[in-house]
């Protein structure tokens, strides 16, 4: 297999991203968005996908929307990129992770097709300061960008920011063991 690294510089009006990951890591992260819960959910993210991920994002309107936007869509072709032609890998995978009350599923086939369902359950309009809308843009904006089907959903909680999390784990765990080497060929 190649070497599975990539680096995204994502520069628009709004915001200035730069994403370097390897695969193949050991769940090493550097998060810097200005956005505490978004830099919790990136690390939770590259901890539990096993994945060496390096974000700095920064806003240059001041509109978190954009910055959440815009870092997830590096962070999703990041991926894509590392991945390759994709060949020799386990491809199909699914995890589930509960957090406390909550439990979430994510399934996925890293096929070279775009698709998402993300269903996250969230009732507050806003989770840790950022809005409800943005959570779940977050989510879909990263998924499209992987160039692969995906399937997110929290099956049950209370707390929402436990289903976040929750949710996130799953699609880490599930990404780590869909990219992984499959042995068998």
């Amino acid at each position: 297999m190649t070497i599975r690294k990539a680096k995204i510089k994502r520069e628009t009006k709004e915001t200035s991203v730069s994403v370097s990951l390897d695969l193949d890591g050991s769940g090493k992260t550097s998060v810097t968005t200005g956005i505490s819960f978004l830099d919790h959910l990136i690390t939770s993210f590259g901890k539990h996908a096993m994945l060496d991920l390096a974000v700095k994002a920064k806003s240059k309107d001041k509109i978190e929307h954009h910055l959440i936007e815009d870092t997830a869509i590096a962070i999703g072709s990041s991926i894509d990129k590392a991945l390759g032609s994709r060949t020799g890998i386990t491809r199909f995978s699914y995890a589930s992770v509960p957090m406390d009350e909550s439990l979430a599923e994510a399934s996925l086939d890293l096929v070279k097709r775009p698709y998402s369902k993300i269903t996250l359950l969230i009732k507050r309009n806003s989770i840790e300061g950022i809005s409800k809308e943005d959570i779940e843009h977050f989510f879909q904006s990263l998924t499209q960008n992987l160039n692969s089907c995906v399937h997110v959903t929290v099956k049950y909680g209370d707390n929402d920011h436990h289903k976040i999390e929750a949710a996130i784990k799953s699609l880490a765990v599930a990404v780590r063991n869909a990219s992984l080497k499959d042995k068998k060929q």
